[in-house]
């Protein structure tokens, strides 16, 4: 390969596919769809684990979190990562190219890394323009827009009463508010997206840029994000690099955040490293999947361990703890989810669907099975149906095949404590956060908290 392409990510953070491209009604996302228009777009992509920091330490290392400790939320950032794991940015750095990361737009401080272990040096700079003259280049841009709190979208507001619900969340005026807000923020993304590309084209080197659009899990909302159903593994992936990538294909084969780096790594000519643990995806050496993998450790200090197995028809839960409640407390998803207050305000009224009610239920099955096609939202639990029995034992199977192979870590207990000392910490960031922001001093009642967000979102 006589000229090294570019290789550019771009990170929509807490993103899942609800993108015009992706067939979402309402939303307006014009340069990601040109995007997708020029390059392969995967239907079928998923990541490792439903929150960030984990999710992106598998994602930069090409291996599973659950195999090298990094695993628990926002953990062992103080610890080194093992010498004999290197990161996507040491093999480019290698192979000759500049190495940098940014928010995007502006393109003028350091953008978003957030792993679970410490490494110093991972990016040579903040923009691909500072590299020396003719130095191919490595690049993320980590576009914050579609985090909470979401960047509202003044010049193309969506109206509430058009966005589509699942049906696992309340038709409720608020539910609608925060949904569209949430779109907004996309549409946001999409305008820096459409930026972040016209530089490219600007400087003469789109042609030569293999352009990853990505994200590091799906939504920002209560059963989604830090949950393994859809809502919270399934991302937006999309690939560009024109003459070698196929332009306008929809693929519908299963994609695993592991399987970025390698076949970023893969499509520049370069090998790829026998430690890691993805499949390359796109290319001559491209490799099908049968299934993903992804797996849900502690979140702060909520302790929980949920693993599961994707393939394209099924999927399957495992709840390590399945005597705890699905809506165990976690501070973070108290102070910024709406739906985390109003939904037992709703329950206790009986404004529930049964699908809606179930996420409220104090403990959860051990094992989940899903109908992906009948039942795409996963409302419909045929773990205990007798038809399905086959297909349950086989994914069970596979899973416990998965864990032995790669060794995986959440087997072995944390030190309690560790545990109780990040449940100590959250509950007095709660805490805190609740009296100076909000006004709000124990106790936290549901309908007091529930009037700061009614004033905060419908104003």
């Amino acid at each position: 390969m006589p000229n090294k392409p570019n290789v550019l990510w771009i990170y929509g953070e807490d993103l899942y596919p609800d993108l015009a491209c992706y067939s979402t009604p309402v939303v307006q996302t014009p340069n990601i769809d040109r995007l997708a228009s020029e390059g392969t777009l995967f239907d079928n992509a998923f990541v490792t684990c439903p929150v960030c920091s984990a999710s992106r330490s598998a994602i930069i290392t090409g291996r599973y979190q659950t195999s090298f400790g990094a695993h628990n939320h926002r953990s062992k950032r103080d610890t080194a990562l093992p010498e004999d794991i290197r990161l996507i940015t040491d093999y480019f750095r290698d192979a000759g190219y500049y190495t940098c990361n940014s928010p995007g737009p502006p393109f003028d401080k350091p953008g978003k890394t957030d792993f679970n272990f410490q490494r110093k040096d991972i990016f040579d700079g903040i923009d691909w323009t500072e590299r020396a003259a003719g130095q191919p280049f490595y690049a993320q841009n980590n576009i914050t827009d579609t985090h909470r709190n979401f960047t509202p979208d003044p010049d193309n507001p969506i109206d509430p009463d058009a966005v589509e619900l699942p049906p696992y969340y309340p038709d409720h005026p608020l539910v609608r508010k925060d949904w569209a807000m949430y779109l907004e923020s996309v549409q946001v993304f999409d305008r820096k997206v459409g930026q972040v590309l016209q530089r490219l084209d600007d400087a003469g080197v789109a042609d030569n840029t293999i352009v990853f659009l990505i994200s590091d899990h799906g939504r920002a909302h209560i059963r989604d994000k830090q949950f393994l159903y859809d809502g919270g593994i399934r991302v937006p992936c999309i690939v560009r690099w024109p003459g070698h990538i196929d332009a306008g294909v929809v693929s519908d084969e299963l994609v695993s955040g592991v399987d970025f780096a390698p076949t970023a790594l893969s499509l520049s000519g370069r090998d790829v490293p026998e430690g890691m643990e993805g499949n390359i995806f796109l290319g001559a050496d491209a490799r099908l999947r049968p299934e993903i993998i992804s797996a849900r450790d502690r979140c702060d200090g909520t302790v929980d361990r949920i693993r599961c197995i994707r393939t394209k028809e099924h999927k399957y839960i495992r709840n390590y703890y399945p005597d705890r409640a699905y809506m165990q407390f976690n501070g973070y998803k108290h102070q910024q989810y709406p739906l985390w207050t109003l939904l037992p305000l709703l329950a206790r009224e009986g404004n529930l669907t049964e699908a809606q009610a179930r996420f409220l239920a104090p403990c959860r099955p051990y094992e989940e099975l899903y109908d992906l096609d009948a039942d795409p939202h996963e409302v419909n639990d045929l773990s205990t149906s007798d038809d399905h029995q086959d297909v349950l034992n086989d994914l069970g199977a596979r899973l416990d095949n998965w864990i032995e192979t790669y060794g995986d870590q959440g087997a072995s207990p944390e030190d309690p404590a560790i545990i109780a000392k990040q449940a100590e910490d959250m509950h007095a960031r709660h805490q805190m956060r609740m009296e100076n922001e909000h006004g709000i001093k124990d106790p936290l009642t549901a309908e007091a908290y529930m009037k700061v967000w009614e004033k905060r979102i419908l104003g």
